[in-house]
């Protein structure tokens, strides 16, 4: 059987077929917070997914090329060879579909390492880390202010992964004063997106919850590094402009 035609199922599919195999490959992006999160599934949240987006541990990454050839994805042979240390890409002919795989880390507006927490939970990346990486878009737009208001309406703030774990956010940012610039820029950001969100219940659980972690990025103690870059702030660009990728 070839890939599904809904980007949901299909990256369900995947994941549940690198589980079998035991290959360190987990869903991220919007499918992700899509499996983890029922309320991204109705209005107002609702909306459609363009390509599957996941995430493999490098020393893994044969094993999830034969995997994803084997589930009927066509290997980008040129660019896998160029920059697959880094990232993988592979295309679904039926649907019209690519699949993008971030191997160790994710090198967008910021450097995200996952290659630590690549398996804390099952499928996907973790929900913290879900939002970590919704959160460090500095252009973000509608479909990452939608997946960022899910994650919020659905789980709250928590010391484990049970939930979103704001310690290990916080800690990410109080080393890093251009994540932490951005990471409260958009947390604030969508809390006014929530709250103008046209009959959305959960507006106010969701713009709680992201004031709750921008509090805790504030007041977490931050490292030497974090205070010497603070001193030149907005002077100086603090994030990358990530080209995409085709």
């Amino acid at each position: 059987m070839g890939p599904l035609e809904d980007p949901v199922a299909e990256g369900s599919r995947i994941a549940e077929s690198a589980a079998r195999e035991g290959i360190p490959l987990r869903l991220v992006g919007g499918v992700a917070v899509a499996v983890q999160c029922p309320s991204s599934r109705r209005p107002p949240l609702r909306r459609g997914y363009a390509d599957v987006d996941l995430a493999v541990r490098g020393s893994a990454g044969r094993d999830a090329i034969a995997l994803l050839e084997s589930l009927g994805y066509e290997p980008n042979r040129e660019f896998n060879t160029l920059h697959g240390h880094r990232r993988l890409l592979f295309w679904d002919e039926a649907n019209r579909r690519q699949v993008d795989v971030f191997v160790d880390e994710a090198n967008l507006c910021h450097r995200i390492d996952f290659r630590r927490r690549l398996e804390l939970v099952p499928r996907t990346l973790s929900l913290a880390d879900l939002t970590v990486l919704k959160l460090q878009v500095v252009e973000t737009n509608d479909k990452d202010y939608l997946d960022l208001c899910a994650i919020f309406a659905d789980h709250d703030l928590s010391e484990d992964e049970g939930g979103v774990n704001s310690a290990y956010i916080a800690a990410l940012a109080a080393a890093d004063w251009g994540l932490w610039r951005t990471l409260g820029m958009v947390a604030e950001r969508t809390a006014r997106f929530a709250r103008g969100l046209p009959d959305f219940e959960a507006a106010g659980r969701v713009a709680d919850r992201l004031e709750r972690l921008r509090g805790e990025l504030d007041t977490v103690p931050k490292t030497r590094g974090w205070k010497l870059r603070s001193r030149i702030g907005d002077r100086k660009r603090w994030y990358e402009l990530p080209e995409e990728v085709r």
